[in-house]
């Protein structure tokens, strides 16, 4: 059996042939051979093309703002594989992982030729679920990470789920069309629970699949609202109604939608977990989350940096309006890597305009794509001149030797592109000090 942490990931990356395998037999089987029991404490489980990181950030904050202890699971990492995992206001431990990691395996190998083939991604959802439960936590706040349906995080049954935004992105597993991709995603609704609709203007089948589940519908506009104000914003639910807010710490006006929408989900839980106004407002304005619209200054006459892991045209399209709702005196440069899978000239369509002048890094793996190759399919769709670094880091360094004093450098495209920058800027001391979602420690 492997016995650290590098040898379990190693492991764990080629035991079942397909990187991605949607379907829940595999995770419910060893569940039961581990004896595993749905959780006793409310779970608020979150879904959605965009948005689902920050719904996810601001459920726990608030939670841990009003004295709850939390446990968070998330996907993908963007430095270190203990960031899916937080217990609390930390980080899982590397004796945490190992302890789980080795249940999970035992459970796994069966008996003979009884082994299930678990993807590392079910690994790690299992191993979420095993800690929360060890840890004897009040709540548990899990982001699916790819649809919903047949995600490993549905085997849990959700107090309240939350469906956060629909957009096209891996239509190859989820659908063509936003209706198909509704469908997949209200998978995670449950009969006689509340299914949370956190965007205006969702597709009807989202709507249509959450009754025919017999879920209780919750919709933006509908049943749950919010008023923005001059000196902040107020929000209206069932059963909370909170004048006076102040406006979410992470940047963009989509923030007061995805703020609003982790409201309609906590105030379900109100009669099991108390939340004060107080608590929502600290919880506001204490989030933090890398890589959403992260704005850094370092001041001292260099480029600011903002970092967003948008991936997608609908991610691009709110990169591009908080772009222009935060106008600059100076140019406004891109470091740009995109996965080989997505749509970049989708991506760069909606953002081209945002630019002046672009250095595209190369990602590796196995769905990485080349500057190169990126150059070729964005040509076209953006103004300023394309420039192709080796990689992520080289791109940084280039934008940042290119950037004069007023000028900002947005960093976008993937979390395989957020990350690589964030170990640059910090081996140029760029980064400010971490705090409890701005924490990104190094790899193992």
């Amino acid at each position: 059996m492997p016995r650290t942490l590098e040898q379990w990931f190693a492991h764990q990356g080629q035991l079942h042939p397909k990187t991605i395998d949607l379907g829940l037999t595999r995770v419910r089987l060893v569940l039961e051979r581990l004896e595993w029991r749905q959780p006793s404490v409310p779970v608020v489980t979150v879904a959605g093309t965009n948005g689902k990181g920050s719904v996810t950030a601001y459920c726990a904050e608030i939670l841990a703002a009003a004295g709850h202890r939390v446990g968070t699971f998330t996907s993908p990492h963007l430095r270190d594989y203990r960031e899916r995992i937080r217990v609390h206001d930390r980080l899982v431990t590397t004796d945490e992982l190992l302890w789980a990691f080795e249940r999970i395996e035992t459970a796994r190998e069966g008996v003979g030729s009884d082994a299930v083939s678990l993807t590392f991604f079910e690994y790690n959802a299992l191993a979420a679920f095993l800690i929360f439960e060890a840890a004897r936590l009040d709540a548990w706040v899990l982001e699916v990470g790819l649809g919903g349906r047949l995600d490993a995080v549905n085997v849990v049954d959700a107090t309240v789920a939350v469906v956060v935004s629909i957009g096209l992105d891996h239509q190859e597993f989820l659908g063509e069309t936003r209706d198909a991709i509704a469908r997949e995603k209200a998978g995670i609704f449950r009969k006689g629970r509340v299914a949370v609709l956190g965007s205006r203007g969702m597709p009807p089948a989202l709507l249509d699949a959450a009754v025919a589940l017999g879920a209780a519908p919750k919709r933006l506009g509908v049943e749950f609202d919010y008023t923005r104000e001059a000196s902040g914003w107020s929000y209206g639910g069932r059963r909370w109604h909170l004048p006076g807010l102040p406006s979410p710490a992470l940047l963009g006006d989509t923030q007061f939608d995805n703020a609003a929408t982790a409201l309609a989900a906590l105030e379900e839980f109100d009669t099991r977990l108390s939340v004060s106004a107080a608590a929502v407002a600290q919880g506001l304005t204490s989030v933090r989350l890398v890589g959403r619209f992260q704005l850094i200054v370092p001041g001292g006459g260099k480029p600011s940096w903002i970092l967003d892991v948008a991936h997608n045209a609908d991610a691009a399209r709110a990169l591009a309006q908080n772009l222009r709702a935060l106008p600059i005196g100076g140019r406004t440069l891109a470091v740009c890597g995109i996965l080989a899978d997505k749509d970049a000239a989708a991506i760069a369509a909606e953002v081209g305009a945002c630019f002046d002048a672009w250095w595209l890094g190369s990602i590796e793996g196995v769905r990485g794509m080349s500057g190169v190759v990126l150059k070729d399919r964005i040509a076209g769709q953006v103004n300023g001149p394309l420039s192709v670094a080796g990689d992520i880091a080289a791109a940084c360094a280039a934008a940042c030797g290119a950037a004069r004093s007023g000028d900002r450098i947005v960093v976008f495209g993937s979390f395989h592109t957020v990350g690589p920058a964030l170990d640059w800027l910090e081996s140029q001391r760029l980064l400010p000090p971490t705090s409890r979602y701005t924490d990104t420690p190094r790899k193992f």
